[in-house]
């Protein structure tokens, strides 16, 4: 499996979310080769400001994994983390985020760029375009 596939994966979480009115951001996260946690944003249904797929993902991972360190995993998010998130990606020590759109208005690199772990490695723009469209899609909708 490579990263678009995971990317798809975290496209169909985004799906799911925009079904139930809640912006479409997907999440899953990848340990050795297996999907250990899957989420979409739930901030609307839960009503809860922090309930962003990334934060999601990462408490079911750790469940899953019977500890709060997860650096031997890979988070994939359809949309660039927000500072909250990228400050939760940090604490669990990610080994590696791959995300899809950036986001130039509330994305970490604009505000605290420096906020991930050191040691996790980033990977950007995979499947933009779909995940970028997904967004805009939901928000066209939103305004009408």
């Amino acid at each position: 499996m490579d990263d678009s596939y995971y990317m798809k994966q975290a496209l169909q979480e985004a799906r799911k979310a925009m079904e139930r009115g809640e912006v479409p951001v997907g999440a899953v996260i990848v340990c050795k080769d297996r999907i250990i946690a899957r989420a979409y944003n739930l901030t609307e249904t839960l009503i809860d400001v922090t309930a962003h797929a990334e934060m999601q993902a990462i408490t079911a991972a750790a469940s899953a994994l019977g500890g709060k360190y997860l650096n031997e995993c890979t988070l994939y998010v359809t949309v660039e983390p927000c500072v909250m998130c990228a400050g939760a990606i940090s604490w669990a020590q990610m080994r590696r985020l791959v995300f899809g759109a950036e986001d130039e208005k509330r994305g970490y690199q604009r505000y605290a760029p420096e906020a991930l772990h050191p040691k996790t490695e980033i990977v950007k723009g995979i499947l933009a375009d779909e995940c970028a469209d997904l967004m805009k899609e939901f928000f066209k909708n939103k305004r009408r």
